[in-house]
């Protein structure tokens, strides 16, 4: 079978990095294989985010690039499909169809399985457009092409994403996620230890799992009885081959005591937890439709520090949403003061269309919102470089994954998620292995260690 050039273009989350990677698996058996080049592409897939400001704009602007490729290679017979998937494909798929005539597929978050199809489609002249945007999550999991393990070869990787649960029921009212991910479901126990078997088999160490709202996860246990996270994560902890694992993204509603538990009982659980506030306001989170309250909020990280004492923490804020008053957005900053996150991500507040935010008066001007996003930084960037530094002197263990920028360094991540640089010219020795290393050294955004034989 003649190759056929792929290329992904994946926008936000690591939950569409994970889709990016089912597409190209599941187009595979079409004969495509992946290119970092867009121009030699014969399919080319924009894998959209709809949390980011302007995301559709975004889009866009790199279809109107796409379209000079898309016109060059039509001069030399060459056909190109243009598809749009994830989460700006589902809130927008008959407007792209109308602005974009180049697109040949829009398909929603839970449909990519149906791409086969919809490529041989997109190649007849008399099916110009498809458009699939159903929510079928159970379907999409079921249709996933199994992990082929070839004897003897293993991955140059060392951690991998596995998806255990997608959408929301939250509805919080600024996001999109339960309109373009549907409502909250749930992949079986047996489902995802076969998914993670087979990652096992071709040499990954470290299992992220995935969902919007991971924490809400209740799948199907081997009795079909319900599992929480914590239970689940504790049977993954058993197989001999997973050396760390995380989850990402929790929400404070969902955090139960058997994920406080697991933290303090299973070593193999790395002790970093994101875990969004949003804001520093009862009031703001209340019109957020948070569903809690910021004392709720510091009892729980009060009761994962109580189980293990090494927990670090990251967050979300959303700067500036309306009427967001000084004093509330002060509440924000003694948030972050009484947690000392080890890393936080922060945002200016910007409507999305068809959110229910998207029709409050936004009382807070951008300059004031530019300020606010300045001084919230200015003491997160505090923060993380106090427990970088809090760091040095420390043994650690760090998977060791890639090279680094400079020569005869590799790096790694610590428990925590900081990036750790050793010197060695011995790399081939270290890479993909857990190795115990002293800090010696702390910069703003990443460590230097020494190895400890």
């Amino acid at each position: 079978m003649n190759k056929k050039k792929l290329h992904i273009k994946t926008y936000g989350c690591q939950m569409n990095v994970y889709d990016s990677g089912k597409m190209s698996d599941v187009l595979a058996d079409q004969g495509f294989e992946n290119s970092d080049q867009m121009e030699e592409s014969d399919l080319i897939i924009l894998n959209t985010c709809h949390i980011r400001e302007k995301a559709a704009e975004k889009m866009y602007s790199d279809l109107g690039r796409i379209k000079k490729i898309k016109d060059k290679r039509t001069k030399n017979d060459k056909d190109t499909i243009i598809a749009v998937a994830g989460c700006v494909a589902q809130a927008e798929g008959q407007e792209i169809i109308k602005r974009a005539p180049i697109v040949d597929i829009v398909v929603g978050p839970q449909t990519y399985h149906r791409l086969p199809q919809m490529v041989t489609n997109a190649q007849k002249a008399h099916s110009k457009y498809g458009l699939e945007l159903d929510f079928a999550a159970e379907e999409k999991f079921d249709s996933f092409p199994q992990i082929k393990s070839v004897e003897g070869s293993k991955t140059t990787q060392s951690s991998a994403f596995v998806s255990i649960q997608e959408g929301c029921d939250k509805f919080c009212t600024y996001c999109v996620v339960p309109y373009t991910r549907g409502a909250e479901f749930s992949r079986s126990v047996k489902d995802v230890e076969n998914e993670i078997k087979k990652l096992l088999d071709q040499g990954i160490k470290e299992i992220y799992l995935l969902g919007q709202n991971v924490n809400a996860y209740h799948g199907r246990g081997f009795e079909l009885d319900k599992w929480s996270l914590g239970r689940l994560i504790e049977h993954i902890a058993k197989m001999d081959e997973v050396k760390r694992i995380r989850y990402v993204t929790s929400h404070p509603r969902d955090v139960d005591d058997e994920l406080i538990a697991a933290h303090r009982d299973i070593d193999k659980l790395m002790p970093f937890l994101h875990l969004p506030l949003q804001a520093g306001s009862d009031r703001i989170l209340k019109e957020m439709n948070r569903q809690h309250t910021v004392e709720h909020y510091m009892k729980i990280i009060d009761k994962f520090r109580d189980a293990r004492p090494d927990m670090a923490f990251s967050s979300d804020f959303i700067v500036g949403f309306p009427g967001e008053t000084e004093e509330e957005f002060l509440g924000t900053m003694r948030a972050v003061e009484q947690v000392r996150y080890a890393s936080t991500y922060s945002f200016i507040y910007s409507p999305r269309p068809g959110t229910p935010a998207a029709t409050y008066e936004d009382t807070v001007s951008l300059e004031e919102k530019k300020d606010r996003l300045q001084r919230l930084q200015a003491l997160i960037n505090e923060c993380g470089k106090e427990f970088n530094q809090n760091s040095v002197g420390k043994i650690m263990p760090i998977m060791f994954d890639r090279q680094s920028k400079k020569d005869g360094q590799i790096a790694g991540s610590s428990p925590y998620l900081q990036p750790v640089h050793i010197d060695t010219n011995e790399p081939e020795k270290y890479m993909n292995k857990i190795i115990n290393v002293r800090i010696d050294k702390a910069f703003p955004n990443s460590l230097h260690g020494i190895v400890v034989e």
